[in-house]
């Protein structure tokens, strides 16, 4: 397979930024989506100035497994064909859920290789899809809300980040937030990865997983793991080697997971022997609030200041 390794210190290949009449096309790559967030996330971001499209199956259910917006070959056949429409300048997952790791390998990734890169924006069940991305594709991408989800929709500064890393870039490279504190001190540089923990955990061993993520900072966050699960998901990530040579780790929300205490007391066990400043609460995943956090950029983490500062807009000039 081939591969497009982070050339250090410059990180991936960042897509164009937006701007007013650029093309969205909104997928369902994982669960299936609710028609009216569909229809309010499509209006929010057309008062953007921003064209949508809903991909020909977003709405679609699997005719069995209900917990999957259509079939494997389906929910591929939408995010090619987006990718591949040069009218597209960038292309939103509508919610996570569970499937992307279904259909990542129907994807026809020399295809997708042979085009410009554009945006691709989604977290949770998405962290696939940025694994593979990265990997195969050499392309950075946009660990952010997607249009169908309540935080999207109901949260306002969620919602205006998003716009301002899309359209303004170089005003959202310091990313910070009031509960960001050091769970381990100090200041360390690399490229930008990572994602929702469970996920990433999972793909350790398929065809898109990294030997490691040596020379990355590494954004962890997850959703209604219990603490032990947490510690049997980390200890899964350190036993495989995926955290050897990390720079630095930021930690961001744990909502579901049980207390934060708890949380902080597993993370500080499992992360903390590693010896690299780790931010705790940064402010981006499965909260009620969330950063959009770009993946594959070369940034400056600082604990002590509780900042992730990018070396350049996630987004390039056009």
């Amino acid at each position: 397979m081939d591969q497009h390794p982070t050339t250090p210190g410059r990180g991936l290949a960042r897509p164009p930024h937006l701007r007013p009449g650029d093309h969205v096309t909104v997928v369902a790559t994982s669960g299936p989506i609710d028609p009216r967030r569909l229809a309010a996330g499509t209006a929010l971001l057309r008062s953007w100035g921003l064209r949508v499209t809903g991909a020909p199956h977003v709405l679609d259910t699997h005719p069995v497994l209900d917990h999957l917006a259509g079939t494997d070959a389906d929910r591929a056949a939408d995010l090619q064909t987006a990718w591949l429409d040069p009218t597209v300048d960038a292309v939103m997952c509508a919610r996570g859920g569970y499937g992307v790791h279904r259909m990542v390998d129907l994807l026809d990734w020399n295809a997708l290789r042979a085009v410009p890169p554009k945006v691709l924006i989604g977290y949770s069940d998405v962290s696939s899809l940025h694994e593979a991305f990265a990997q195969r594709l050499g392309v950075a991408t946009l660990y952010g809300p997607m249009s169908a989800t309540a935080t999207f929709l109901e949260d306002g500064p969620t919602a205006e980040h998003l716009r301002r890393t899309l359209f303004e870039p170089a005003a959202t490279t310091v990313l910070t937030s009031a509960t960001a504190t050091a769970l381990v001190p100090g200041r360390a540089r690399g490229i930008t990865a990572g994602g929702c923990t469970h996920v990433l955990a999972a793909e350790r061993g398929t065809p898109a997983a990294r030997p490691s993520y040596a020379g990355h900072l590494l954004v962890l966050e997850d959703v209604n793991e219990h603490p032990y699960q947490l510690d049997r998901l980390l200890t899964q990530l350190l036993r495989s080697g995926a955290f050897d040579g990390v720079t630095g780790i930021a930690l961001g929300s744990w909502e579901g997971c049980g207390p934060l205490d708890r949380v902080r007391d597993v993370m500080f066990d499992r992360l903390g022997p590693l010896g690299i400043p780790i931010i705790w609460e940064l402010g981006f995943g499965h909260g009620p609030s969330t950063l959009t956090v770009p993946l594959g950029v070369p940034a400056l983490l600082d604990a002590d200041a509780g900042t992730l500062t990018l070396d350049l807009p996630a987004l390039a000039e056009r």
